[in-house]
């Protein structure tokens, strides 16, 4: 696990959408010998729960994260699974 990368995500994703929840789960181990692995990259699974989701469709959800995290997503993060949920959902 790479605690530097999730504690950096969690930072920019708290200040994107101050969320209800937010966990982060550092896969890349399960990844090794992977492609993108191979460079160095992470893989990481993200469920979050936020107000700024509400009326947002799924895409727009994914987004709005990969936006959150547009350097990392150049420089550290080669897979991300998102489950983005909105407040209004719960």
């Amino acid at each position: 696990m790479n605690a530097r990368r999730v504690d950096r995500m969690q930072l920019l994703l708290e200040a994107a959408f101050e969320p209800e929840s937010l966990s982060i789960e550092d896969d890349s181990a399960k990844h090794a010998g992977h492609e993108g692995a191979k460079s160095g990259l992470g893989h990481f699974n993200v469920a979050i729960v936020s107000a700024h989701f509400n009326g947002m469709r799924m895409l727009a959800r994914h987004r709005a994260v990969y936006a959150a995290l547009d350097d990392m997503m150049k420089t550290d993060i080669h897979a991300l699974a998102i489950d983005a949920v909105a407040s209004d959902e719960l």
